[in-house]
């Protein structure tokens, strides 16, 4: 099996800073790409950054130029520095990865239980 553990979420003042960490963990071969994503309460859970197969990166129009996600593959860890947060960041993060168990073409979607981020006015 193969976990994913979110963690670094919190309650902060508007303008201040945060950092995720993702961890996956268990029978993985290889991690071919990780994200993340967020959902605020009544709304759907989108995509606010992700590093791809190819270490391409791209974020949501609404954190970028305040967010940086980055990863270290040696420790299949993926981490998301969040500046300048907003109220409108207040959301469940979530951690998303894509991954290999075997290197036989094994690849399956993989999602941790969230962490919960908090921006006061």
């Amino acid at each position: 099996q193969v976990q994913v553990v979110e963690s670094g979420g919190g309650l902060v003042q508007a303008g201040g800073s945060l950092r995720l960490s993702c961890v996956a963990s268990g029978n993985i071969f290889r991690i071919h790409a990780m994200a993340w994503y967020r959902q605020a309460p009544g709304k759907s859970r989108y995509l606010i950054a992700n590093i791809t197969g190819s270490d391409s990166i791209n974020y949501a129009d609404s954190v970028k130029g305040r967010f940086t996600i980055f990863r270290d593959n040696a420790k299949s860890t993926l981490f998301l520095q969040m500046d300048s947060l907003e109220p409108e960041d207040t959301a469940l993060y979530y951690c998303w990865c894509k991954a290999d168990r075997t290197g036989y073409g094994s690849v399956y979607d993989y999602w941790g239980k969230g962490t919960q981020v908090t921006v006061s006015s």
